[in-house]
């Protein structure tokens, strides 16, 4: 396996496996490749959020795609808060972004220290474009282990969820692990699932593996394509998008993670490719 990575956004934009490009190239319907989603994931309801009191810009997904991180080692990043941060995030922070290669497998590994005197909040998660042309109904997700009780959060127009609506996502499902993809699965935007018992799943063009993604620890999976795109998105999330009744305080925001003064938190997922 080869692959490359880019200082903005430590983001992986390339990899190599039998010869093959198995990730998004960022040209045509969508301009990433596996971006990271920090320190907020999903769209927002208001165009500010508040923390401690004070208003903050912060966008869809956050800003950690969009800036330059500092190269440590081969593939290995750190992002550390400055004044452009700070005019969108109030926080002292060092955010480690580092990938692994063993075998068939790429280890996504992230690191957050909060160098600030107070709790830090965030939000985390990762967003791989995955090679697939889900479009000819011929490919799907298979869960590990059979999912009697994940929901499936539908989403409004504008890409808000539904608090009072939330639904089984046996609904959607081909027996207890299947969810089929075909040209109109996206038009609702993302698929967002919770309470899901697998701690990996498998994406498959019939009886074909095309990559097992593995998850465990992070309490969300979206999966995202734009319409007609030959390639299918697998983002593990520890929180989500904000309600259709959200405030804009932070806080309050469902999930948000948090970490107190001077210490780190620590976190991976894998994909194994095929």
């Amino acid at each position: 396996m080869e692959i490359k990575t880019i200082e903005k956004g430590a983001e992986l934009i390339s990899v190599i496996y039998n010869g093959e490009e198995r990730l998004h190239d960022g040209k045509s319907f969508w301009n990433k490749h596996s971006p990271v989603l920090f320190p907020t994931i999903g769209n927002l309801r208001f165009p500010n959020v508040i923390i401690d009191g004070k208003e903050y810009p912060l966008h869809k997904h956050g800003f950690g795609r969009d800036l330059n991180f500092e190269k440590i080692g081969e593939h290995s990043y750190v992002l550390k808060s400055n004044e452009e941060t700070h005019k969108v995030y109030p926080y002292d922070f060092e955010f480690y972004i580092w990938y692994e290669i063993n075998n068939n497998k790429l280890t996504f590994n992230y690191k957050i220290v909060n160098k600030s005197e107070k709790t830090m909040l965030f939000g985390l998660g990762g967003h791989p474009a995955i090679k697939c042309d889900y479009s000819n109904g011929k490919c799907y997700i298979e869960f590990e282990e059979d999912e009697d009780d994940m929901e499936l959060i539908p989403l409004e127009l504008n890409c808000l969820l539904l608090k009072n609506e939330i639904n089984k996502a046996n609904k959607i499902m081909t027996g207890k692990r299947i969810v089929k993809f075909d040209k109109d699965t996206f038009k609702i935007d993302t698929l967002i699932f919770t309470k899901i018992k697998s701690k990996s799943v498998t994406l498959k063009e019939e009886d074909k593996k095309i990559v097992k993604i593995n998850f465990d620890g992070f309490k969300y999976l979206g999966i995202w394509a734009p319409i007609g795109a030959p390639f299918v998105c697998l983002e593990p999330w520890y929180t989500t998008a904000d309600y259709v009744d959200s405030t804009n305080e932070f806080k309050d925001k469902k999930d948000i993670l948090s970490l107190e003064s001077g210490k780190e938190f620590k976190t991976s997922f894998s994909i194994e490719f095929f």
